[in-house]
Protein backbone atom coordinates (compact mmCIF):
# COMPACT_ATOMS: atom_id res chain seq x y z
CA UNK A 1 0.00 0.00 0.00
CA UNK A 2 2.67 2.48 1.11
CA UNK A 3 4.02 1.99 -2.68
CA UNK A 4 1.20 2.61 -4.37
CA UNK A 5 -0.99 5.39 -2.24
CA UNK A 6 0.15 9.11 -2.07
CA UNK A 7 2.27 10.28 0.96
CA UNK A 8 -0.30 12.04 2.43
CA UNK A 9 -3.03 9.80 1.27
CA UNK A 10 -6.92 10.47 2.98
CA UNK A 11 -9.07 7.11 4.18
CA UNK A 12 -10.94 7.60 1.02
CA UNK A 13 -8.21 7.25 -1.84
CA UNK A 14 -6.68 4.00 0.39
CA UNK A 15 -9.78 2.61 0.46
CA UNK A 16 -10.13 3.18 -3.56
CA UNK A 17 -6.42 1.98 -4.23
CA UNK A 18 -7.32 -1.21 -2.52
CA UNK A 19 -10.28 -2.03 -4.82
CA UNK A 20 -8.30 -1.11 -7.89
CA UNK A 21 -5.74 -3.85 -6.93
CA UNK A 22 -8.16 -6.45 -5.41
CA UNK A 23 -6.63 -6.20 -2.01
CA UNK A 24 -9.73 -6.54 -0.06
CA UNK A 25 -10.30 -9.85 -1.37
CA UNK A 26 -8.88 -13.02 1.01
CA UNK A 27 -5.45 -14.26 0.13
CA UNK A 28 -6.55 -17.27 -1.82
CA UNK A 29 -8.74 -15.43 -3.96
CA UNK A 30 -5.86 -12.93 -4.93
CA UNK A 31 -3.28 -15.66 -5.40
CA UNK A 32 -6.04 -17.49 -8.01
CA UNK A 33 -6.80 -14.23 -9.54
CA UNK A 34 -2.88 -14.35 -10.16
CA UNK A 35 -2.75 -17.55 -11.91
CA UNK A 36 -5.40 -17.05 -13.62
CA UNK A 37 -3.49 -13.76 -15.38
CA UNK A 38 -0.26 -15.83 -15.30
CA UNK A 39 -1.52 -18.54 -17.40
CA UNK A 40 -2.53 -15.82 -19.83
CA UNK A 41 0.49 -14.02 -20.14
CA UNK A 42 0.23 -11.30 -17.77
CA UNK A 43 2.98 -10.68 -15.04
CA UNK A 44 0.84 -7.97 -13.11
CA UNK A 45 2.15 -4.25 -13.60
CA UNK A 46 4.61 -2.13 -12.28
CA UNK A 47 4.78 -0.19 -9.18
CA UNK A 48 7.89 1.33 -8.93
CA UNK A 49 9.16 4.70 -9.69
CA UNK A 50 9.41 5.95 -13.37
CA UNK A 51 7.42 2.31 -14.19
CA UNK A 52 4.29 3.06 -12.29
CA UNK A 53 1.36 1.34 -14.43
CA UNK A 54 3.57 0.20 -17.19
CA UNK A 55 2.97 -3.28 -17.90
CA UNK A 56 5.59 -6.31 -16.34
CA UNK A 57 5.33 -8.45 -19.44
CA UNK A 58 6.21 -5.48 -21.63
CA UNK A 59 9.50 -4.26 -19.83
CA UNK A 60 10.90 -7.86 -19.76
CA UNK A 61 9.69 -8.36 -23.55
CA UNK A 62 12.05 -4.89 -23.81
CA UNK A 63 15.04 -6.29 -22.09
CA UNK A 64 14.64 -10.14 -22.84
CA UNK A 65 16.60 -10.04 -26.21
CA UNK A 66 19.45 -8.03 -24.43
CA UNK A 67 20.18 -10.57 -21.78
CA UNK A 68 19.84 -13.96 -24.71
CA UNK A 69 22.79 -12.33 -26.37
CA UNK A 70 24.80 -12.01 -23.39
CA UNK A 71 23.85 -15.78 -22.19
CA UNK A 72 24.72 -16.94 -25.76
CA UNK A 73 27.68 -15.19 -26.05
CA UNK A 74 29.23 -16.12 -22.73
CA UNK A 75 28.10 -19.39 -23.54
CA UNK A 76 30.16 -19.59 -26.38
CA UNK A 77 33.05 -18.62 -25.01
CA UNK A 78 33.29 -20.54 -21.63
CA UNK A 79 32.93 -24.09 -24.01
CA UNK A 80 35.18 -22.61 -26.52
CA UNK A 81 37.63 -22.06 -23.99
CA UNK A 82 37.10 -24.75 -21.57
CA UNK A 83 36.45 -27.64 -23.67
CA UNK A 84 39.52 -27.56 -25.60
CA UNK A 85 41.73 -26.87 -22.04
CA UNK A 86 40.71 -29.70 -20.53
CA UNK A 87 41.34 -31.93 -23.30
CA UNK A 88 44.93 -30.60 -23.11
CA UNK A 89 45.33 -30.74 -19.68
CA UNK A 90 44.45 -34.17 -19.79
CA UNK A 91 46.95 -35.25 -22.56
CA UNK A 92 49.13 -33.12 -20.41
CA UNK A 93 48.93 -34.85 -17.52
CA UNK A 94 50.99 -33.43 -14.42
CA UNK A 95 53.64 -31.65 -16.98
CA UNK A 96 53.64 -27.91 -16.89
CA UNK A 97 50.66 -27.11 -19.61
CA UNK A 98 48.69 -29.12 -16.89
CA UNK A 99 49.47 -27.45 -13.97
CA UNK A 100 48.78 -23.95 -15.97
CA UNK A 101 45.66 -24.96 -16.95
CA UNK A 102 44.84 -25.74 -13.61
CA UNK A 103 45.85 -22.78 -11.93
CA UNK A 104 44.22 -20.35 -14.62
CA UNK A 105 40.81 -22.62 -13.54
CA UNK A 106 41.33 -21.88 -9.91
CA UNK A 107 41.89 -18.29 -9.84
CA UNK A 108 39.13 -17.64 -12.81
CA UNK A 109 37.12 -19.81 -10.48
CA UNK A 110 37.60 -18.61 -7.50
CA UNK A 111 37.49 -14.56 -8.33
CA UNK A 112 34.06 -13.34 -7.98
CA UNK A 113 31.98 -11.93 -11.19
CA UNK A 114 31.02 -9.01 -10.03
CA UNK A 115 35.19 -8.47 -8.96
CA UNK A 116 36.25 -10.12 -12.49
CA UNK A 117 33.85 -7.65 -13.99
CA UNK A 118 35.85 -4.31 -12.33
CA UNK A 119 39.24 -5.94 -13.77
CA UNK A 120 38.14 -6.07 -16.86
CA UNK A 121 36.74 -2.63 -17.08
CA UNK A 122 39.33 -0.89 -15.70
CA UNK A 123 41.88 -2.96 -18.13
CA UNK A 124 40.08 -3.06 -21.54
CA UNK A 125 37.94 0.47 -20.80
CA UNK A 126 40.33 3.14 -18.83
CA UNK A 127 43.75 1.88 -19.61
CA UNK A 128 43.36 0.53 -22.80
CA UNK A 129 40.25 2.09 -23.92
CA UNK A 130 39.89 -0.81 -26.31
CA UNK A 131 36.13 -1.16 -25.37
CA UNK A 132 33.23 0.72 -24.00
CA UNK A 133 32.41 0.45 -20.56
CA UNK A 134 28.95 0.27 -20.12
CA UNK A 135 25.59 0.10 -21.34
CA UNK A 136 25.07 -0.73 -25.03
CA UNK A 137 26.77 2.74 -26.57
CA UNK A 138 29.43 1.03 -28.24
CA UNK A 139 27.23 -1.60 -30.71
CA UNK A 140 28.56 -4.87 -30.58
CA UNK A 141 31.20 -4.26 -29.32
CA UNK A 142 29.89 -3.65 -25.61
CA UNK A 143 28.98 -7.19 -25.17
CA UNK A 144 32.37 -8.69 -25.07
CA UNK A 145 33.40 -7.44 -21.60
CA UNK A 146 30.29 -8.45 -20.06
CA UNK A 147 29.93 -12.14 -21.45
CA UNK A 148 33.91 -12.17 -21.11
CA UNK A 149 32.95 -12.26 -17.81
CA UNK A 150 30.16 -14.45 -17.42
CA UNK A 151 32.32 -16.80 -19.68
CA UNK A 152 35.78 -16.88 -17.91
CA UNK A 153 33.89 -18.33 -14.49
CA UNK A 154 31.90 -21.26 -16.17
CA UNK A 155 34.80 -22.00 -18.68
CA UNK A 156 37.08 -22.99 -15.56
CA UNK A 157 34.17 -25.45 -14.24
CA UNK A 158 33.89 -26.72 -18.21
CA UNK A 159 37.80 -27.46 -18.01
CA UNK A 160 38.01 -28.88 -14.98
CA UNK A 161 35.01 -31.51 -15.93
CA UNK A 162 36.39 -31.77 -19.23
CA UNK A 163 39.70 -32.67 -17.91
CA UNK A 164 38.73 -34.99 -15.16
CA UNK A 165 36.31 -37.05 -18.26
CA UNK A 166 38.84 -37.06 -20.68
CA UNK A 167 41.46 -38.86 -18.16
CA UNK A 168 38.55 -41.28 -17.51
CA UNK A 169 38.14 -42.16 -21.06
CA UNK A 170 41.43 -42.76 -22.46
CA UNK A 171 42.47 -44.92 -19.61
CA UNK A 172 39.70 -47.26 -20.78
CA UNK A 173 40.24 -50.60 -22.07
CA UNK A 174 38.66 -49.51 -25.84
CA UNK A 175 41.27 -46.71 -25.94
CA UNK A 176 44.58 -49.23 -25.34
CA UNK A 177 42.96 -51.81 -27.65
CA UNK A 178 42.83 -49.02 -30.23
CA UNK A 179 46.23 -47.80 -29.33
CA UNK A 180 47.53 -51.13 -30.17
CA UNK A 181 46.17 -51.44 -33.77
CA UNK A 182 48.31 -48.14 -34.04
CA UNK A 183 45.87 -45.69 -35.24
CA UNK A 184 47.18 -42.23 -34.58
CA UNK A 185 46.80 -40.61 -31.52
CA UNK A 186 44.70 -37.65 -32.90
CA UNK A 187 42.00 -39.73 -34.56
CA UNK A 188 42.00 -41.92 -31.34
CA UNK A 189 41.62 -38.84 -29.07
CA UNK A 190 39.21 -36.93 -31.18
CA UNK A 191 37.07 -39.28 -33.18
CA UNK A 192 36.58 -41.78 -30.28
CA UNK A 193 37.92 -40.70 -27.00
CA UNK A 194 36.52 -37.05 -26.81
CA UNK A 195 32.75 -38.34 -28.40
CA UNK A 196 32.38 -40.05 -24.80
CA UNK A 197 34.27 -37.87 -23.00
CA UNK A 198 31.75 -35.06 -23.55
CA UNK A 199 28.84 -36.47 -22.44
CA UNK A 200 29.41 -35.67 -18.84
CA UNK A 201 29.35 -31.90 -20.18
CA UNK A 202 26.74 -32.07 -21.49
CA UNK A 203 24.52 -33.24 -19.01
CA UNK A 204 25.68 -29.65 -17.22
CA UNK A 205 24.29 -27.79 -19.86
CA UNK A 206 21.12 -26.44 -18.19
CA UNK A 207 22.92 -25.80 -14.61
CA UNK A 208 24.78 -23.83 -16.50
CA UNK A 209 22.05 -22.26 -17.96
CA UNK A 210 20.92 -21.39 -14.33
CA UNK A 211 24.40 -19.93 -13.52
CA UNK A 212 24.53 -17.70 -16.30
CA UNK A 213 20.94 -16.67 -15.73
CA UNK A 214 21.55 -16.08 -11.76
CA UNK A 215 24.94 -14.13 -12.64
CA UNK A 216 23.42 -11.96 -15.61
CA UNK A 217 22.03 -10.17 -12.35
CA UNK A 218 25.43 -9.09 -11.30
CA UNK A 219 27.01 -8.62 -14.80
CA UNK A 220 24.62 -7.08 -16.02
CA UNK A 221 24.51 -4.15 -13.26
CA UNK A 222 28.60 -4.38 -13.37
CA UNK A 223 28.21 -3.38 -16.60
CA UNK A 224 24.41 -1.52 -16.80
CA UNK A 225 23.84 -3.65 -19.55
CA UNK A 226 20.01 -3.49 -20.38
CA UNK A 227 18.61 -6.84 -19.55
CA UNK A 228 16.57 -7.95 -17.26
CA UNK A 229 18.94 -8.72 -14.75
CA UNK A 230 19.58 -4.59 -14.29
CA UNK A 231 16.16 -4.62 -14.69
CA UNK A 232 15.34 -7.40 -11.47
CA UNK A 233 18.22 -5.14 -9.59
CA UNK A 234 16.13 -1.70 -10.30
CA UNK A 235 12.99 -3.43 -9.27
CA UNK A 236 14.29 -4.67 -5.96
CA UNK A 237 16.00 -0.94 -5.12
CA UNK A 238 12.69 0.38 -5.72
CA UNK A 239 10.76 -2.22 -3.89
CA UNK A 240 8.95 -3.36 -7.16
CA UNK A 241 7.34 -6.77 -6.38
CA UNK A 242 5.38 -7.47 -9.68
CA UNK A 243 8.39 -6.47 -11.97
CA UNK A 244 11.06 -8.60 -9.10
CA UNK A 245 8.13 -11.44 -9.55
CA UNK A 246 8.02 -11.46 -13.29
CA UNK A 247 11.80 -11.54 -13.29
CA UNK A 248 12.10 -14.66 -11.25
CA UNK A 249 9.91 -15.84 -12.56
CA UNK A 250 11.05 -16.07 -16.35
CA UNK A 251 14.40 -16.89 -14.93
CA UNK A 252 13.41 -19.97 -13.35
CA UNK A 253 11.46 -21.06 -16.77
CA UNK A 254 14.72 -20.73 -18.71
CA UNK A 255 16.28 -22.93 -15.86
CA UNK A 256 13.82 -25.37 -16.43
CA UNK A 257 13.96 -25.26 -20.12
CA UNK A 258 17.96 -25.92 -20.39
CA UNK A 259 17.68 -28.54 -18.47
CA UNK A 260 15.10 -30.19 -20.83
CA UNK A 261 16.96 -29.18 -23.62
CA UNK A 262 20.23 -30.72 -22.43
CA UNK A 263 18.06 -34.13 -21.56
CA UNK A 264 17.05 -34.06 -25.41
CA UNK A 265 20.59 -33.54 -26.44
CA UNK A 266 22.05 -36.34 -24.02
CA UNK A 267 19.78 -38.48 -25.89
CA UNK A 268 20.68 -37.59 -29.13
CA UNK A 269 24.38 -37.72 -28.93
CA UNK A 270 24.20 -40.64 -27.02
CA UNK A 271 22.56 -44.17 -28.24
CA UNK A 272 22.30 -45.63 -25.04
CA UNK A 273 19.96 -43.51 -23.42
CA UNK A 274 17.49 -43.99 -26.60
CA UNK A 275 17.55 -47.78 -26.13
CA UNK A 276 17.81 -48.11 -22.63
Amino acid sequence: MSLLAPRYATAEQLQAIREKWGLLDPPYVQFAKYLWRLVHGDLGTSVGFGMVGMSVSGLIQQRLANTLILMGIGLSISYSIGIPLGILAALRLNKATDRAILVFTLVTYAIPSFFLGLLLLLLFSVYLGWLPAEGTTGGIASVILPALTLGLGNAALTTRMMRSSMLEVIRMDFITQLRSRGLPEREIVFKHALKNAILPVITVIGLDIGWFIGGAVVVETVFSWPGIGLLMTKAIMGNDFPVVQGCILVMAFFVILGNLMADIFYAYVDPRVRLG
